[in-house]
């Protein structure tokens, strides 16, 4: 599904991000990156989001390869990826349903999708009762969970999560998981860039271990090493 080819992404002499990656991530896999920071981590998600090019090699994105596509493409690349963030990024002045319809206005979905397909995810992430909250109003494990909502509302085959815990506390953490692990069951790629330990020991999943650039690491039941 997703298959990193040689990359490279070289900024100067003095700052090389990642070293001929080699990296294949299957349909309904769950994959952990990790690494200490400036590992290589951030910048292989935003290769992979067509945000940044690589210098050298080749990312494919079932079969094409998305740094050849044109920017009339991308956002459809893109519609196939969700995203999420450790600071939720949610519009503070819209409600959570508003929050997600936006993604899906932004999609060009009709009204009717929207009114039907928003309390199923809401349902899914367990935040039925607080559709006409604002962000303001919601704790900081709900803030991340409408995040999740927004990421998968328009089924994405892919969802990134680039360290969704690391503003929580560890009850809010094991939800958030939870949630993820759900979403991958059903049938959702998920690819998790996280520092916490725990959570890694506790998956049990797949690990790909970042260190200067390079993976050093990559093991299918795997925990953090590092």
């Amino acid at each position: 599904m997703i298959y990193f080819n040689q990359v490279s992404k070289i900024y100067s002499a003095d700052s090389v991000a990642l070293k001929d990656i080699n990296l294949t991530i299957e349909h309904k896999e769950f994959v952990s990156l990790v690494g200490r920071s400036g590992a290589g981590k951030s910048t292989l998600l935003k290769i992979l989001l067509a945000e940044e090019a690589p210098s050298k090699g080749e990312v494919f994105f079932e079969s094409v390869n998305i740094h050849y596509m044109s920017k009339r493409k991308l956002p459809l690349l893109r519609r196939k990826i969700g995203m999420v963030f450790q600071d939720f990024r949610l519009l503070s002045g819209k409600t959570v349903f508003e929050n997600i319809a936006f993604a899906m206005e932004a999609s060009g979905r009709s009204t009717k999708d929207i009114e039907e397909n928003i309390p199923y995810v809401l349902d899914l992430v367990g935040l039925t009762d607080k559709s006409h909250r604002f962000p303001h109003e919601l704790s900081g494990g709900e803030g991340q969970r409408v995040a999740i909502a927004r990421a998968i509302i328009n089924r994405p085959d892919v969802v990134v999560a680039d360290e969704p815990t690391g503003n929580l506390d560890p009850e809010n953490t094991r939800e958030i998981i939870r949630i993820l692990e759900k979403i991958n069951e059903l049938g959702t790629t998920i690819i998790l860039a996280t520092h916490n330990k725990g959570v890694i020991d506790s998956l049990g999943k797949r690990v790909v271990t970042l260190e200067d650039g390079k993976i050093i690491r990559d093991d299918k039941k795997g925990k953090y090493t590092l």
